[in-house]
């Protein structure tokens, strides 16, 4: 592979200058290139900058100097991209059916590997060496992971494809291979386990890239872009997590409706566009919520607070990697994180169903997850009902093993310790005792809020009467001995908001109007608890037992703690 020039090499992306060093040193000549592949890239050219295709990268870039570039795909079958002269003299070619390339997957990798074969005779023979190079588009589609167990013609594809990089008579001759593909997980595990082939991650664009991507789009959007004309950097910032073909669409959206993006709206777009590039598997948390609006709780919004300001400062070292929210049915967990997305200041993503029915389709789901999440720079993960998504270490083989993997992808990103301070993950369960341990401990989660019910009369009071004012039904502080006997023990906010509701309709629609104490009176006569004691009791305990600080745990509930040790 020919090395672009010093000042050219400066400019390179790092994943294309480890490309080349890899090559160069003879370390591999085959390249599964996986990740934001299908993005718009800044392509260098001998006297300028322009925005193009991987595809176009690759040729133009890294490949100048190849004497023969072949391209393959599913939907077009082998171009010849560069070096026509040379491959039409390749005897073969002629004795193929119908004197045309074939199209269909085993064929074209059959017919390449000969040509890769005849070239390398060429080379040993003295004749005349050639430098080849071929890039494989969608190589998931060319050689997709196995369906319903072993494939034994997939798997001889496959094979031919990695011994592009393991037979000796083709590595000792220049040819360098590029597998296409968006997850690893969608490619023949022949292709990714193989030891021989570099595997080549590209990630979303950084905001210096973005930056510079803008512009170069500065004079073909000049209205969309006017706002900031003078300082693309401070937009490329803006968006990051956002990929340079989704802001481009924006872009010309905007200049087809003669519309300037305004720093008002960059929020929202940026929303739009980052949740459109992952295909719905995760969503932005909006919140007008903030840790103010947690009724009691106070030892937990302290130490929140103090995260916050933490992160503020970027003082990253004592924040946690994660948070475990646990505690019964309906005790406010979801509330809790809106409220975090209220504080923070920074995105709050929440994953979406990432799991699908096809084989790879999972993973690879969470491939795409994760590369978003790198890209946003500083970020909260919200997984809801984590015992059931996090996946199990072993769950035996009902699934073809498919929990246990995305368990292992799991685990390994929440102990990242580049990523502390940046990805913050928060799970919330009402049964944590179903979450694997080992997705527990200190180092992926540090700490561990119980959210219990409460636990005295004029707790329960003091929740009903936070939600009826809410609805601008106020019950006066002094009515609490009225109703102190009537209030239910271990009242959810989840069952508080209901009896809320309760009242409010029994204020609306009552004949003659009943006051807010007598609307309340009415709804807790007949009041029967959502969940049943013996659950409630059970989630409880595990909450109890989960707390990482004991200062989370309210007084009434500690005694019930040292009883349960």
């Amino acid at each position: 592979m020919t090395t672009p020039q010093p000042q050219e090499q400066t400019d390179l992306p790092s994943w294309a200058a480890d490309l080349i060093s890899l090559y160069q040193a003879e370390t591999a000549s085959q390249f599964i290139l996986h990740g934001n592949i299908a993005d718009r890239i800044i392509v260098p050219q001998a006297d300028k900058q322009a925005i193009g295709e991987l595809n176009d990268f690759l040729l133009r870039v890294l490949m100048p100097r190849f004497d023969v570039v072949l391209t393959y795909d599913v939907g077009n079958g082998i171009r010849v991209e560069k070096g026509n002269e040379i491959f039409s003299q390749w005897p073969a070619l002629k004795e193929l059916p119908g004197g045309s390339l074939p199209r269909a997957p085993r064929q074209a990798i059959e017919a390449l590997t000969i040509f890769f074969r005849y070239a390398a005779n060429l080379g040993r023979l003295q004749r005349k060496k050639y430098q080849v190079g071929c890039i494989v588009k969608s190589a998931s589609l060319v050689a997709p992971a196995m369906q319903g167990g072993l494939n034994y013609d997939l798997s001889a594809l496959a094979s031919l494809m990695r011994d592009w990089s393991t037979d000796s008579m083709l590595t000792e001759h220049s040819l360098a291979t590029f597998l296409l593909t968006e997850n690893l997980n969608d490619l023949h595990p022949l292709l990714v386990n193989n030891t021989r082939a570099a595997q080549v991650k590209i990630n979303l664009p950084l905001p210096a890239a973005m930056g510079n991507a803008l512009s170069l789009m500065r004079d073909d959007y000049p209205i969309a872009i006017k706002e900031f004309a003078d300082k693309p950097h401070v937009l490329a910032g803006q968006l990051a997590g956002a990929s340079i073909a989704a802001v481009e669409g924006m872009l010309k959206t905007n200049e087809y409706k003669k519309t300037s993006i305004t720093p008002a709206d960059v929020i929202v777009l940026k929303k739009q566009l980052v949740e459109k590039d992952c295909n719905g598997l995760i969503e932005f948390i909006e919140s007008k919520k903030s840790l103010d609006d947690l009724h009691g709780q106070e030892a937990v919004k302290k130490w929140l607070s103090q995260d916050f300001a933490l992160w503020n400062k970027n003082d990253l070292a004592a924040l946690p990697m994660g948070y475990l929210l646990c505690g019964p049915v309906g005790t406010g967990k979801t509330y809790m994180v809106e409220c975090l997305a209220g504080s923070a200041g920074v995105p709050v993503v929440k994953l979406k169903n990432f799991r699908d029915k096809w084989v790879g389709s999972t993973e690879g789901n969470l491939e795409k997850i994760f590369r978003l999440l790198v890209a946003l720079g500083r970020c909260f993960v919200f997984v809801d009902e984590a015992d059931q998504s996090l996946g199990k270490r072993d769950a035996g083989s009902g699934d073809s093993g498919l929990s246990g993997r995305v368990y292992g992808m799991f685990a390994e990103m929440m102990s990242n310790t580049a990523n502390r301070g940046r990805i913050v993950w928060i799970l919330a369960s009402s049964r944590p005792d179903l979450i694997e341990v080992d997705l527990k401990r200190p180092g992926r989660i540090d700490v561990k809020i119980p959210l219990l019910p409460t636990s005295t009369p004029a707790e329960g009071f003091s929740l009903l009467r936070a939600l009826c004012r809410k609805k601008s039904v106020d019950v006066a502080n002094e009515d609490y001995e009225v109703v102190r006997n009537m209030i239910p023990n271990l009242l959810t906010p989840g069952a508080a908001e209901t009896l809320a509701v309760k009242v409010y309709r029994a204020v609306q629609t009552s004949e003659p109007r009943l006051s807010a104490i007598e609307a309340l009176k009415s709804c807790l006569v007949d009041y029967q608890s959502p969940v049943a004691k013996e659950v409630m009791d059970f989630q409880i305990d595990i909450a109890l037992r989960e707390s990482s600080d004991i200062d989370f745990i309210p007084p009434a509930f500690r005694e019930r703690l040292k009883a349960a040790k």
